[in-house]
């Protein structure tokens, strides 16, 4: 639903409705999501989704993400454009996880995304307001994270709609993930001294739905090497 001047309706109140703790992670999160009936929609590199009984409601579920606090500031700061999701809740998760409880979004036809993205690297009248909070969030995440991604996101599927016929940009921002993982692997004292431990406790548990997951070999290399560097610190 939207108002007579082409913005979103105020969001309705809605919220995950189950218990959780000061020190629920991901694992903890998503099975008690389960037992209360959402179900498994989706996954990516760094995320899982889940969607609501009643179908109204998405929950995005990442065991490790520094850019989710971006991202969820472009949605507050953003919201008045009617170009990006709702969102009902942001909450970091103990070790470094990330939630974010969205209303639900259809995938949209490839050429329609990427007519979107073009318009919003132009800063194209029609996204010009959401192009700037874009550009202020991203140089924001710049300044503050060492690991974050120097380009947004232009991934089609980061182009949705809603239920109300809106198309929304979604999940922009993210870490620069070859990087970092690079670096875990060939120098993680450095990762240990940028990122706290209790920050990035799961950041070898990423679903890696898109890339492939990491070796067996690989992943005992990142978790060793990182838990030598936290020894030494």
């Amino acid at each position: 639903m939207t108002l007579d001047d082409g913005r979103p309706a105020p969001a309705p109140r809605r919220h995950l409705a189950v218990p959780l703790g000061a020190e629920a992670d991901h694992r903890r999160l998503e099975r008690a999501l389960v037992a209360a009936g959402w179900t498994h929609c989706g996954a990516g590199d760094w995320a899982v989704a889940l969607r609501s009984p009643d179908g109204l409601t998405a929950a995005r579920i990442s065991p490790f993400d520094p850019a989710g606090p971006y991202t969820a500031a472009l949605y507050r700061e953003a919201a008045h454009t009617g170009q990006v999701p709702r969102l009902y809740e942001h909450r970091r998760l103990a070790g470094g996880g990330d939630l974010q409880l969205l209303e639900w979004l259809e995938p949209v036809a490839a050429d329609e995304a990427a007519d979107f993205h073009r318009a919003l690297t132009a800063r194209e009248p029609q996204v010009a307001a959401l192009a700037d909070v874009v550009r202020r969030v991203h140089e924001r995440g710049l300044r503050e994270q060492p690991w974050f991604a120097p380009k947004v996101d232009e991934n089609p599927d980061n182009i949705m709609r809603t239920a109300d016929g809106r198309l929304v940009a979604a999940d922009l921002f993210s870490a620069d993930g070859p990087r970092l993982y690079a670096t875990v692997l060939d120098d993680p004292d450095l990762v240990a001294a940028t990122i706290p431990e209790h920050e990035r406790r799961f950041m070898t548990e990423l679903p890696m739905t898109n890339t492939g997951a990491w070796s067996p070999e690989t992943l005992a290399a990142m978790r060793n090497g990182l838990a030598a560097a936290d020894a030494r610190c």
